[in-house]
């Protein structure tokens, strides 16, 4: 979450140092959908915490490994599938690891490369967290748009992130 944060502050700042070259209405569209983004995820990350869940970065980790073949990746190509966070997934699987939500596996003769692997504590885990998740998405973001402004936003941050 601090990282989010930080990341944050810092575009804002290179933001504002680099207003001239850009055109105040994209700017202002580049302002929101930070603010937005921040708003949502801590307003869903307090809501995981109050119920006790897994937090976003936890799940996001999860979720990766759910729907990797044989719910298993290894920790360079997890660190590649992660959407909220990319540092320090050592110690965050070092902390799944230890509450039973994955577990790892040696990656054959290679002494340093292991697979994380999604346990079934886990994926009762992910079941528990999905509901809050869920609700947190439709009260804080998806709430805020008309079905023509979803299919806008869709498309429009899909080519930002070069899926489309």
């Amino acid at each position: 979450m601090r990282e989010i944060q930080r990341t944050l502050q810092v575009s804002i700042l290179v933001v504002q140092l680099m207003a001239a070259d850009i055109d105040e209405s994209r700017l202002e569209a580049w302002r929101a959908f930070l603010r937005a983004h921040t708003a949502s995820i801590r307003a869903i990350e307090g809501s995981l915490a109050e119920a006790g869940a897994v937090s976003l970065v936890e799940y996001d980790v999860l979720l990766a490994l759910y729907h990797a073949p044989e719910r298993r990746l290894r920790l360079r190509d997890l660190n590649q599938r992660l959407v909220l966070t990319r540092s320090g997934v050592t110690r965050l699987i070092d902390r799944l690891e230890t509450g039973g939500l994955v577990r790892r596996e040696r990656c054959g003769p290679d002494r340093r490369a292991a697979f994380a692997v999604l346990t079934e504590q886990g994926i009762e885990a992910m079941r528990l967290a999905w509901p809050i998740y869920a609700r947190g998405i439709e009260e804080h973001f998806a709430r805020y748009l008309t079905d023509e402004e979803v299919l806008v936003v869709t498309e429009a941050l899909s080519r930002v992130a070069g899926t489309r």
